[in-house]
């Protein structure tokens, strides 16, 4: 079994898949062409299921970091007779610059080692196992590389030194000297397709250095926020352009399946697809992270994806594959064994199908704050905005999953009932750009019976605070998107209620937010929550209470990995990343949360506005 964490892996990006490479210079994740495509390479999740591993043999110490404002890698290894630099990367369009970020990304793992003191004997050893390791692939010689056929997959391996056939897997050994570099470049496409050459190590290395200079333009010209702890916030920026599927802008919860939610658990889930509230909440982020100047294209994806079924009074769907796929049906790996044994692994995600009446609010919300862009949409997405408004209006009274997608009965829940709120009163404020002024007084009218409803029925008196549904005294640290979204102010008696009943039941002694503590109708526990801890921050922020606010962001931001990276949860008590990675929540939670506490930097003594502030320059 192997020793690596969660957090001892970098993630690698070119817009349209990703790929996992350990501080042990293993490629354990790569999924072709897309993120939510089969595996080529998934020893993340079986020993047997295909690696790329190159590195000194012998004794070596590793130190590793990303190329400045990139997500091109950098791995030195140190070994006692010489020092090797490893730079990993997706490789993008040939000259892509700005905007143009993955627009024409081909399809290639790039690895260029360089030996830059004494002499070190490397060792290269590649695994391809598509289809999830289902496939064994035939290898074949050819100049200047092998290929692996097998299945629907074929993978062009480039390489100058000598590699050996043994079985399904190619080695080779080598000793590179001071001054001297080797590139490798595996190629995907698909085994139908007629072969394509090559790529000449000349290519290898000017699109390796080509790819540095196309994410740092995209960063140059993009991320212009100068609050504090700007360099978390401005890679975690990248790293949500990172989790963009650029052909259609659908950003994805995170690139990887089933990592577990607890070591040797059963809560472990396909993050691989688009969901309507992630998604709409990374938007806000990159908002401060990044001028999501993109974001029109991911709004009409939504569109194009959910039209149809908005138009017919269904519900919008929670969650789209990344080509905007609604069937997302959820099945199991039975022949892969799970990160660490933690089984089972799935594919799909069965959430699609579920009922989540937030996703209205998010959506709006989002709308709300970039609504500039409604200039640039055209009216499919303006009716689409206003059937998400009328069906937060008819359907606000049903039961739901909530976001957190309980697989239990549905309930009353006051997040979605709080977020069909926010649909209506961002509706409410975009009417005249959305043309639905007619709509305005019911709008409002309901508007103010779910505000009503909420203050009635989702506050519990004897628990004193708001609860996770309507009638429970369970509390949800949910419940802090109430100041967040303006519902209440920050310094509401009832809000600081809530607070301080989520730090005394909901908060370990770590100072670590959990999500709630009812039974959602699975088995085992799961880690503290990365997002949660980040909301008490931007609550804290928002109540004025610096000083609180920075040591809470602190302390969840201090759970990011030597490359910036964080996951969904983590167990504090070994201080070890848990479930899919890296996650665009969490990240998202650091970026608001910055945000919020350099507002109340800026205006000390009066709570800060952050669904209203002006975005930063960039």
């Amino acid at each position: 079994m192997s020793t690596l964490s969660i957090g001892d892996y970098a993630l690698l990006s070119d817009c349209r898949s990703a790929a996992l490479v350990s501080r042990l210079g293993s490629v354990d994740w790569l999924c072709f062409p897309r993120f939510d495509g089969p595996s080529v390479f998934a020893r993340l999740l079986d020993a047997k299921a295909g690696h790329f591993s190159l590195r000194p043999d012998g004794e070596a110490r590793a130190t590793r970091r990303y190329r400045d404002r990139t997500l091109v890698l950098e791995t030195t290894f140190h070994t006692p007779t010489g020092t090797v630099v490893l730079v990993d990367a997706l490789a993008m369009g040939s000259q892509e610059r700005g905007h143009e970020l993955g627009r024409a990304s081909p399809g290639v793992l790039l690895r260029r080692v360089t030996c830059t003191a004494g002499e070190v004997a490397l060792s290269l050893e590649l695994s391809a196992r598509p289809e999830y390791g289902l496939v064994s692939p035939t290898l074949r010689p050819r100049a200047g590389g092998v290929e692996c056929r097998g299945g629907a997959e074929a993978l062009l391996v480039a390489a100058a030194v000598p590699l050996r056939l043994e079985g399904q897997d190619v080695r080779a050994t080598f000793t590179l000297r001071a001054g001297e570099s080797t590139g490798f470049a595996v190629q995907h496409h698909l085994a139908y397709d007629a072969p394509t050459a090559l790529w000449t190590q000349e290519k290898i290395a000017h699109r390796l250095e080509d790819t540095v200079e196309t994410w740092r333009s995209w960063s140059d010209e993009h991320q212009g926020y100068e609050g504090p702890w700007r360099e978390l916030v401005h890679h975690s920026g990248r790293v949500l352009q990172g989790l963009t599927f650029q052909p259609t802008g659908a950003i994805i919860a995170a690139p990887t399946t089933s990592l577990p939610e607890v070591l040797g658990g059963i809560r472990n889930w396909d993050y691989r697809y688009s969901w309507v509230r992630d998604a709409s909440f990374t938007l806000d982020a990159l908002w401060v992270a990044a001028c999501p100047d993109e974001a029109e294209r991911y709004f009409q994806f939504l569109a194009d994806a959910a039209q149809s079924q908005l138009a017919s009074g269904q519900q919008l769907q929670a969650l789209f594959g990344v080509g905007g796929e609604h069937d997302l049906t959820e099945r199991q790996l039975c022949h892969l064994s799970g990160w660490r044994g933690s089984a089972p692994v799935r594919v799909g995600n069965d959430a699609w199908s579920q009922r989540q009446l937030d996703v209205y609010g998010e959506l709006l919300c989002s709308v709300h704050r970039l609504e500039d862009l409604l200039e640039r949409v055209d009216g499919t997405f303006r009716r689409f905005l206003v059937d998400s408004a009328e069906l937060a209006a008819t359907r606000w009274r049903e039961k739901d999953q909530g976001l957190w997608e309980l697989r239990c009965e549905p309930r009353h829940h006051v997040h979605s009932k709080l977020m069909c709120w926010v649909a209506l009163d961002r509706a409410v404020s975009l009417a005249e750009r959305l043309e639905a002024q007619d709509r305005v007084a019911r709008w409002r009218r309901t508007r103010d019976d779910i505000r009503g409803a909420l203050l009635e029925e989702g506050w519990n008196e004897q628990v004193g605070a708001f609860t996770q549904s309507f009638g429970s005294d369970a509390l949800d640290a949910a419940c802090l998107m109430i100041p967040i979204v303006g519902f209440l102010p920050a310094d509401d008696p009832r809000v600081r209620s809530t607070v301080r009943a989520i730090q005394a039941h909901l908060t370990d002694r770590h100072g670590l937010v959990h999500r709630y503590s009812v039974d959602d109708g699975l088995e085992g526990k799961e880690g503290a929550f990365l997002l949660c801890t980040f909301w008490l921050a931007q609550v804290q922020a928002l109540a004025g209470e610096l000083e609180a606010a920075t040591v809470t962001f602190t302390r969840a931001a201090s759970y990011a990995n030597d490359v910036g990276l964080l996951a969904e949860e983590v167990d504090p008590e070994r201080r070890v990343l848990l479930g899919n990675y890296p996650q665009a929540f969490s990240h998202v939670g650091l970026v608001n949360a910055a945000w919020a506490i350099s507002q109340a930097r800026e205006h000390p003594g009066r709570p800060a506005e952050s669904t209203d502030a002006a975005p930063p320059a960039g």
